[in-house]
């Protein structure tokens, strides 16, 4: 099973003035007139019920688990968001489209 996450491993050096530096990725969130959001209906791996996924967000993490707490609380459903991406539970993409929307974001909708 392959990880997609980084390999972090403790940095051993014998160089006395070696310093550790920490790469930090602090992505800053775009304005939603400057997001482009793609909406799908997934089935993949989910036992067959559907699931209205969001993806194509850039920002930091707090954000996108705002954006999606504010979704499930207007489609009045359940959800999760992780990765990059926002899980609406349910057939719901037309009414995430017009919230979506409606709050100043650039949406298309993919897939069948």
């Amino acid at each position: 099973m392959k990880s997609n996450k980084k390999d972090n491993r403790i940095v051993y050096s014998t160089d006395p003035d070696f310093e550790f530096e920490e790469e930090q990725q602090h992505v800053e969130t775009l304005p939603p007139q400057q997001q482009k959001l793609y909406i799908l209906l997934d089935r993949k791996q989910r036992k067959g019920k559907s699931v209205t996924l969001v993806t194509g967000f850039v920002g930091h993490e707090d954000d996108l688990k705002e954006l999606a707490k504010n979704l499930k609380t207007r489609c009045g459903v359940g959800g999760s968001a992780k990765d990059g991406e926002i899980i609406i539970q349910g057939d719901f993409r037309q009414k995430v489209k017009q919230l979506l929307e409606a709050d100043g974001y650039k949406v298309k909708l993919s897939g069948g």
